[in-house]
Parts: structure tokens; C-alpha cells; sequence
């Protein structure tokens, strides 16, 4: 009787060639699995299962865990406006620990006795799947093709070439990886430190012109309205920014960082709803919260980015980062209007019932209410007390 294997399965090149080599070289009962965060649809869902079962797979099963992924990653990296390096929206990394946890979920629902994936030993998705793998089920042992033989991308496409499985190679030569979140994509460009990602590797063309009006809306820092338009689902509200901003060609850039395994690495990325909604939701708060809420969310929005990115999520301090991220939030309530154009965007401003800005203490660079010229005076001259002591003790000394 042959002993299972439950594989992580995207359908992209590394998982479709474990496929093979897992039931035909190694001789296992091949189960795949495709943990959807929300970036596929469902004829491309379609596409993936068929493809798993002409490679061999015994049974597939996909596993749609998009309003998990929101209510437990997303809702919170907007919260904290979370772009790693200041650039990239965490997509990809942000997903990972979620795939895995429902792929070795359904390992143990199976009976399987290993869990395999295709990630490469130069980057970060390994840890993220054989820690989670780890913690959660430490006795279904871990197979991992790709990164045990040290494979590149030409030996799997002649394997699979050879063993009379055909595909569009030409575009696996670029890694994509799609969920709700952004998409990454990784290539022969992102591997130079020279060189970008051509026009044809991003999977949303740019077919949008001139300009257009966007409004978002917020209900206590969740996305809640597109142009007007309120959504129960916050998924969906997601998916429609998306749309509009992909169209433009919003979002598009290379995040270059420091991995798990301490090299560095870059890969290029599309991610129009991050950027847009993050951006706009920053802006709202800098309306709505006050300067502590807003220093003290920048850190811990940091620390919570790292500890995502780094395989960390399943750490208790996380929940912890969670509930002061979601205690931030209940004033970031309102509208924020943006204008878009090809390759980019405006914020033009916000409306909202909690702007601090609209009070009856003034006017910024115009008109004081709520305090005098004496009032100023006095303020100014203790705030530099302490500054006046120590330019005075400098004189002293240095006479």
C-alpha cells in the first residue's frame, strides 16, 4: 500500500514537478492541495485541479481560506499600514503561514503521513512552511524535492518535458504567485540587482488612461465603501479597488529585503488594492489619531511586519500586537478621495466626522482660538529650558 503525501500545490513549476517526482520516482499516493487566498478565480481553480490530476495526483482539493486570510491578517496589516521597507505590502509572505496551516490541517484530516512543498532553499517560503508544519503537526514528516536537490528552473521544465507533460514553459519561466493580497512575481530579472521585471511579466495589463476619481471609505479602519458603493464583505471591496487600480497599472514595484536565511533578495510585485488602501487608510488616521496613537502604531505596525514576514505569526505576542493595532482604530472612521493615472496616484484629501483638524482651537498657520500671544510666549520659553541650560553650561566650559 503506498504511503500518502499531501503536497502543496499552486500548479506553477516546483509543485508540478514534485507531482511527478513524488508519485513517479518516489512511488507515493500524490495528494495535492491548493490553499486559495483569494487571488484566483474559479475556471482558474479549475485549471490548477485539472493539471494536478495529469500530473498524477490521486485526489485534489482545494481549500478556500480568502475570509480567514482577511479577518486575520489583512484587516490588521492595514491597521498598521504595514509595507515592508516602506515598499511592499507583505503579500506573498503575509500568505504563507495561512496556506500552510490549512494544507497540514487537511494533511491530518487525510491521514497522511508526509507534507511536502516546493519551495527552494535560498528563500523565505521554506521556513514558513516547515515551521508552521513543525508546530502543528510535529509527526508528519516534511519532503521538500526542490530545495533537497538543489533544482533550477531548466531541469524541472526538461523533466517535466521529457515524461510527456506539456505546458505553457515559456511562462513558467517567471514565478507567480496570486492571492488577495498582491501578486508576486519572480524571474531572471529579479535575480540582477541591474535589472526590472519587463511590461509582459505583469499579469494585469495596463489598459486605463487619463485619469479617474477614486473615493474609499472606512468604518473604524476596515475598507467599507468603493466610489460610494458599501460593501458588507470587505473581500469584495478589495477585489473592486483592484480592478480599478490594476487597470492603471497601480501598485507595480520591486521590493528588495533581508530574508529569513539573512541574503538578500528582490522580487517584483503588483498590488494595487495594498497600496491604494493602505496609503489612503494612512492618511485617514493621520486625520483622526493623535501623534502618540500615531508613533506608537508605526511601531508596532514595524515589529508586526517583521514578525509576519519572519514565519512569527503563530507567536502569542502577536495577538498581543493585534489588540493595540485594533484599539487604534476607532476613530478611523470617513472617506479619503484619491485621483488615479497610469503608474500612479494622487491623495487629494479626506472627510470625516472625526477629523482632528476641523476644532474650534484654530486654524493651522492661520487663526488661534483657544489660546493667546502671552499664552505662546510663556510655552515657548519653558519648552527651551532645558535646551538654553545646556548651551549655557557649554559657554561656561568653554570660555
Amino acid at each position: 500500500m503506498k504511503e500518502k503525501v499531501v503536497l502543496a500545490f499552486s500548479g506553477g513549476l516546483d509543485t508540478s514537478f514534485c507531482v511527478k517526482y513524488l508519485s513517479e520516482e518516489k512511488g507515493y499516493e500524490v495528494y495535492t492541495a491548493i490553499a486559495n487566498t483569494g487571488g484566483f478565480s474559479q475556471e482558474e481553480l479549475k485549471v490548477i485541479e485539472e493539471k494536478a490530476y495529469r500530473l498524477g495526483a490521486v485526489k485534489h482539493a482545494t481549500l478556500d481560506i480568502t475570509k480567514d486570510y482577511y479577518e486575520k491578517s489583512i484587516k490588521y496589516m492595514v491597521f498598521g499600514n504595514i509595507l515592508r521597507n516602506g515598499t511592499y505590502p507583505i503579500s506573498v509572505s503575509s500568505e504563507r503561514t495561512f496556506q500552510a496551516i490549512a494544507i497540514i490541517n487537511y494533511a491530518k484530516s487525510v491521514g497522511a503521513k508526509y507534507v511536502a512543498h516546493g519551495s527552494t532553499g535560498a528563500g523565505n517560503d521554506q521556513v514558513r512552511f516547515d515551521l508552521t508544519f513543525q508546530i502543528l503537526a510535529p509527526d508528519i514528516q516534511i519532503i521538500t524535492p526542490t530545495r533537497d536537490m538543489v533544482l533550477t528552473r531548466e531541469y524541472e521544465i526538461n523533466y517535466l518535458k521529457e515524461r510527456g507533460y506539456t505546458a505553457d514553459f515559456k511562462k513558467m519561466e517567471y514565478s507567480i504567485n496570486k492571492g488577495l493580497w498582491g501578486t508576486s512575481i519572480g524571474g531572471k530579472e529579479t535575480l540582477k540587482s541591474d535589472q526590472t521585471l519587463p511590461e509582459e511579466a505583469y499579469p494585469s495589463p495596463v489598459s486605463r488612461q487619463g485619469t479617474e476619481k477614486l473615493s474609499l471609505g472606512f468604518v473604524k479602519g476596515e475598507l467599507s465603501a468603493v466610489n460610494g458603493k458599501k460593501y458588507k464583505n470587505p473581500v469584495d471591496a478589495i477585489r473592486e479597488v483592484e480592478r480599478i487600480g490594476s487597470a492603471y497599472g497601480i501598485g507595480r514595484d520591486m521590493h528588495i529585503g533581508d530574508t529569513i536565511i539573512g541574503i538578500k533578495g528582490r522580487v517584483g510585485f503588483e498590488a494595487a488594492a495594498p497600496m491604494l488602501i493602505i496609503n489612503a487608510h494612512k492618511m485617514l488616521e493621520k486625520h483622526t489619531l493623535t501623534k502618540w496613537q500615531q508613533y506608537w502604531k508605526d511601531q508596532i505596525g514595524t515589529w508586526y511586519g517583521m514578525f509576519l514576514h519572519e514565519a512569527q505569526y503563530l507567536d502569542p505576542v502577536m495577538r498581543d500586537m493585534e489588540a493595540f493595532l485594533e484599539s487604534t482604530q476607532d476613530n478611523v472612521t470617513g472617506e479619503v478621495f484619491i485621483t488615479l493615472r497610469p503608474y500612479s496616484y494622487t491623495l487629494v484629501g479626506i472627510d470625516s466626522s472625526f477629523d482632528l483638524m476641523k476644532t474650534d482651537f484654530g486654524e493651522y498657520g492661520e487663526v488661534n482660538k483657544a489660546w493667546t500671544a502671552d499664552d505662546v510666549k510663556g510655552f515657548t520659553k519653558i519648552m527651551g529650558n532645558q535646551m538654553k541650560i545646556f548651551y549655557n553650561v557649554q559657554k561656561r566650559n568653554h570660555k
